[in-house]
């Protein structure tokens, strides 16, 4: 059985080494120090107190994974040899260092470990920011900073920011969402006596400042309520609260799931015009609204103590990792067209769907040209189908013929028998559409604005000839629609 002694330096500063560290580092048994690189390596110098490094590691190994793992393998085996050995790491061994983390997963009945604590980086931070972290204080690892990192909500640290190159890759990040010119605070050796440094600087300034190093941190303060421009998803769950309540909107306060159920599909239609119009900022916005609905339904569920927003966010991700073995569970795809089958297979297994009829039946009531090309998509699947694109415009010219054939007999016939056969040349032309890739939904809307441009045309050039399109004759008007069609949109 081996035992590892796990000791913080502190941030930096000889004085802020613990007696019960002292001891220890002193106590004759061998010293392992992750790096040299901090202050307090003066210490062991100057006491003749001997130390192995690990820093010969980092230039071994390609990244940072590797060195960690490679550092706690041999700990284990020194531990294991001499049977009792002190793991020297700086600040407190439980503030952000990952071998540390993977050492006490290994521990077991065969491998002891004691941790010995130190004062950490952050302690001395705030004191020089004169930042109190009541309100919410948030740590993170520079080496693996992201976007879902960032909660401009609450304060929080950046630490290992080793290089320039980590500052340029957080700064690129934290641009994204604050912008270039927002300020945070950069603090090099905090807690280090004479030798701390602190600067203000805007995001874009982030890499361009000298002497970043293994003593690096990068502070951001939250948002500014009172002077907010950015806003995250719990602003607008709290707006969401404060407008359901008695001091809130009236209007708000009346809706509910039934009320508000058809602006969710008005908003998902809004989203896909502007995708059509490649129009960026009208996709921000409408992406807004489409949240809103769902923050809305959220809000209403939670007040009823029936659900809320984490419960959605909850079955969504685990619907996404169910449904992508071949992500999480390396089952082996070759295709997209693989991905899909699988996709439905799981979702068909998990709805207690058998049949093919069950299949066709699970489509919800979208609009009448989406839901045509979802039922003929997956009747294809089972071979009911045309071989190609020829029978199914065969299709399309005996169907029209069929409505032709109603027209003539409405005399003494049924108007729904022409509204029967006019459905039918629909649900043809849409297959048509299945074999050639065109979403009917999306194409039937681009004829709808284009008509709707073509009609403004229209309409500006009988202005100019001093009529108004009430006043024209259909001969007139087909001239200028005529006219009309030779502009692109």
């Amino acid at each position: 059985m081996g035992k590892i002694y796990i000791l913080g330096l502190g941030p930096g500063d000889v004085d802020s080494l613990t007696l019960g560290v002292v001891n220890r580092i002193k106590s004759g048994d061998k010293n392992f120090l992750r790096t040299i690189k901090h202050p307090t390596i003066k210490f062991f110098n100057d006491n003749n107190i001997p130390y192995e490094s690990y820093d010969y590691v980092y230039d071994m190994k390609e990244d940072f994974k590797d060195v960690y793992e490679y550092i706690v393998e041999d700990l284990i085996k020194k531990a294991k040899e001499y049977k009792s050995i002190n793991y020297i790491v700086p600040g407190n061994p439980m503030v952000a260092e990952k071998t540390v983390e993977l050492l006490l997963k290994k521990e077991d009945k065969d491998l002891e470990i004691e941790l010995m604590t130190g004062l950490s980086f952050i302690e001395p931070m705030l004191e020089l920011l004169k930042r109190d972290p009541i309100s919410g204080l948030k740590i993170v690892n520079g080496e693996e900073f992201d976007i879902k990192d960032i909660d401009i909500n609450i304060d929080y640290i950046i630490t290992q920011v080793y290089n320039r190159r980590v500052a340029s890759d957080i700064k690129l990040v934290l641009s994204e969402v604050y912008g270039d010119e927002y300020e945070i605070y950069v603090v090099n050796r905090a807690g280090v006596k004479g030798e701390e440094k602190l600067y203000k600087i805007p995001i874009y300034e982030l890499d361009r400042i000298d002497g970043i190093d293994s003593l690096t941190s990068i502070y951001i303060p939250k948002v500014d309520k009172i002077i907010k421009k950015l806003y995250d998803i719990t602003d607008i769950i709290d707006t969401m609260k404060k407008l359901r309540s008695e001091e809130g909107c009236p209007w708000d306060r009346e809706q509910t799931h039934k009320s508000i159920r058809q602006s969710v599909i008005e908003e998902a239609y809004e989203v896909v015009d502007a995708i059509d119009r490649e129009d960026e900022e009208g996709l921000i916005e409408e992406l807004g609204d489409l949240l809103l609905q769902i923050i809305f339904h959220c809000q209403i569920a939670s007040e009823e103590g029936r659900f809320n927003l984490y419960h959605v966010t909850t079955q969504l991700n685990n619907k996404l990792i169910y449904r992508h073995p071949h992500v999480f569970d390396e089952k082996k795809v070759e295709k997209s067209a693989e991905v899909v089958y699988n996709w439905d297979r799981l979702k068909y297994n998990k709805r207690g769907i058998s049949t093919y009829t069950d299949i066709l039946k699970d489509i919800p009531p979208l609009p009448a040209l989406m839901k045509s090309y979802k039922v003929q998509e997956r009747a294809g699947q089972v071979g009911f189908d045309w071989a190609d694109v020829d029978g199914a415009l065969e299709k399309v010219k005996e169907e029209y013929f069929e409505v032709i054939e109603s027209i003539n007999a409405i005399e003494g016939g049924d108007i729904g028998e022409i509204e029967e056969e006019l459905g039918d040349l629909l649900f043809a032309v849409v297959n048509v559409c299945r074999f050639l890739n065109v979403n009917p939904e999306v194409a039937l809307n681009r004829t709808v604005n284009k008509f709707i441009q073509r009609f403004e045309i229209m309409e500006k050039e009988s202005i100019k000839m001093g009529k108004k399109l009430e006043d024209m004759t259909l001969e007139e008007m087909d001239e200028l629609w005529n006219k009309a069609k030779l502009h692109k949109f």
